[in-house]
């Protein structure tokens, strides 16, 4: 094998094998391992535990290359995540060198403290007492959001092989991992500790605004789902054709419709009144693309999707889906399609935008298509379909049959995602949206002037000395609050 293989190899094998060292074999020319009979620095020497001739026969029989083979077939996708995180470090290191010497902090990386901790072992003293401490804190963490206890346990095996280091033996994990879970599923659902000495009261006397589904508009669940089916039929039919001549832009605006229609059919309605940060999280883009797209999908949508209401202050400009008479027709005589609708699942963060219009086109499809028909359907170009076809052949995500695509379903996107490492970037994301909300809603905390009623305004011109009214009076209730 070749040094750079090797090297790439061992790479792809520490993602799964946090505990591996690649240093000895990232070295072509010296190797870094010390032999048995080495001396030690710490005093004694090296000992073999491997019996010597098991030892001497893994070094005299090589590994066939079919072997070598499987193996980076089934490491295929941490060569991907390899390959993507060497290339985004050296576009990264070339930006650098481009720009001026700043006393900048350093770059830091998009994983949290606790899921480094879960994947390390490796905790801060100064914050942490013990292992017990960091164990409960991490799996407080992943109470939060959202996981289960399933979850936990299989991803100890392989994503987060520090949380299970954490345990000290397996015999400790399994009479330990249910009672601290337990205590991690109670713990979150108490409620935040208020600091001493702070008021909490609302800024004025009026209750909590309720959403108003786009002034008043209403539909029924199985009017929404009939309505998101004849709107994918006339996507595939006319705006895929349509906007595909728009290039990037026609790209994003495509994905970004189908975005709604899998929000639509998640929620259970018509109207979309979730920020442009929602609709970036779901198609992996930035909130200010998503903020130039939407504008542009409404006069390019033919009346499908349309602006009702300005967004203000906490709230997001309000759409509304519809289905225009012109399409009505069409609609109804094309038949729907199988499967569910989406905008870019996060497998597709790391293989492209491109591959998730070839993989739906696949998926969603009414028989096998054959590479002509992917191309014809998704109005991509040769090349750009050729490439998706071979990435997601490489992971095994879908197979050839007499010259017909057909998906694997014994593939999960989900944990594919994981493998690539593109979750991570999710968490970052939404981590990321969490906080540039929580500091736009500070700011209007403590900018923002509430809406005084007339009887609310002092005018030192009118007798502050109120005549109670007879008690006869039937509004003597709704004065007496309003003086009070």
């Amino acid at each position: 094998m070749d040094g750079a293989v090797v090297r790439e190899l061992v790479e792809a094998m520490t993602l799964l094998a946090p505990s591996l060292d690649p240093g000895p074999h990232q070295n072509v020319s010296d190797g870094c391992i010390r032999v048995p009979g080495s001396v030690h620095k710490s005093g004694g020497h090296q000992v073999l535990l491997t019996p010597l001739a098991a030892a001497y026969d893994v070094l005299r029989r090589r590994n066939p290359a079919a072997a070598v083979d499987r193996l980076l077939t089934a490491l295929t996708p941490e060569l991907h995540r390899t390959r993507e995180l060497k290339a985004r470090n050296a576009k990264m290191a070339n930006r650098a060198m481009q720009m001026p010497a700043t006393a900048s902090d350093p770059l830091s990386g998009s994983e949290s403290t606790l899921r480094r901790v879960a994947r390390t072992g490796l905790y801060d003293t100064a914050r942490y007492k013990g292992p017990s401490e960091a164990r409960m804190a991490v799996l407080n963490h992943f109470a939060a959001c959202g996981w289960t206890l399933e979850q936990v346990q299989r991803e100890l095996a392989g994503q987060f092989p520090g949380l299970a280091a954490l345990y000290g033996s397996q015999a400790r994990q399994e009479r330990l991992l249910h009672r601290e879970w337990a205590r991690a599923c109670a713990w979150i659902q108490k409620p935040a500790t208020p600091q001493r000495g702070a008021k909490h009261a609302f800024i004025n006397n009026t209750s909590l605004p309720e959403p108003t589904g786009g002034g008043g508009i209403s539909s029924s669940k199985a009017a929404v789902h009939q309505l998101v089916n004849d709107v994918e039929n006339v996507l595939y039919a006319v705006l895929d054709h349509r906007l595909k001549d728009r290039g990037r832009e026609g790209l994003g605006l495509r994905l970004l419709l189908r975005a709604i229609l899998g929000y639509m059919r998640t929620m259970e309605t018509d109207v979309l009144d979730v920020g442009c940060r929602t609709l970036a999280t779901a198609l992996g883009k930035h909130h200010v693309t998503i903020a130039r797209l939407l504008p542009v999908l409404v006069t390019a949508s033919d009346g499908i999707l349309v602006k009702v209401a300005e967004g203000r202050r906490r709230t997001a400009d309000v759409y509304l889906v519809q289905l225009p008479a012109a399409y009505r027709e069409l609609a109804r005589e094309l038949s729907w399609r199988r499967g569910k609708i989406h905008g870019i699942r996060p497998v597709f963060r790391g293989l492209g935008d491109p591959a998730a219009l070839v993989y739906e086109a696949i998926e969603r499809g009414r028989h096998a298509p054959t590479g002509a028909e992917i191309i014809r359907s998704t109005g991509l170009s040769r090349s750009a379909v050729e490439t998706a076809l071979a990435d997601m052949a490489a992971l095994d995500m879908i197979a050839r049959q007499d010259r017909s695509w057909r998906v694997n379903p014994a593939v999960g996107l989900l944990d594919l995602a994981r493998r690539l490492g593109v979750m991570e970037e999710v968490s970052a994301q939404i981590s990321r949206h969490r906080r540039e909300r929580a500091a736009w809603h500070a700011w209007l905390d403590r900018h923002l002037v509430p809406d005084l009623a007339e009887y609310e305004v002092h005018d030192v011109e009118v007798d502050e000395y109120w005549l109670p009214p007879s008690p006869d009076d039937p509004g003597l209730a709704h004065r007496i609050w309003y003086a009070a």
